[in-house]
């Protein structure tokens, strides 16, 4: 079989349609999925961390007032990346596959109305 006839349009739909091509925005959009679920899980977790940093008496050795409360926020919210980062608390993973579900209900529900695949 020659190149052209195995890159024929007929021939990448037919492998596309058999599931042998995986789309490269398939694998992008999973990408980006696994990204914003682990954003998600940082700044959930940040927010948990947020009262127990806020009970925490300020020290006058090192200074305090807006500038240690200031840091004190960024300092939580690297806690929260880190903690996401190695792990986190399991949220990240549930989060991805419902976002997963839904771009494939999105891009299913249009061909089932009589649009393109």
């Amino acid at each position: 079989m020659s190149l052209d006839k195995a890159l024929s349009p007929s021939s990448i739909l037919t492998l596309q349609s058999s599931g042998a091509i995986v789309a490269p925005t398939a694998t992008a959009d999973k990408l980006k999925a696994k990204q914003a679920a682990k954003d998600f899980e940082a700044v959930f977790i940040t927010e948990m961390m947020k009262p127990m940093f806020e009970s925490i008496e300020v020290d006058d050795t090192f200074g305090g007032g807006k500038g240690e409360e200031v840091f004190r926020g960024l300092l939580t919210q690297e806690y929260g990346k880190m903690f996401s980062q190695k792990g986190g608390i399991g949220l990240a993973a549930h989060v991805q596959s419902e976002l997963i579900k839904i771009q494939e209900h999105a891009t299913i529900q249009p061909s089932s109305q009589g649009g393109v695949k």
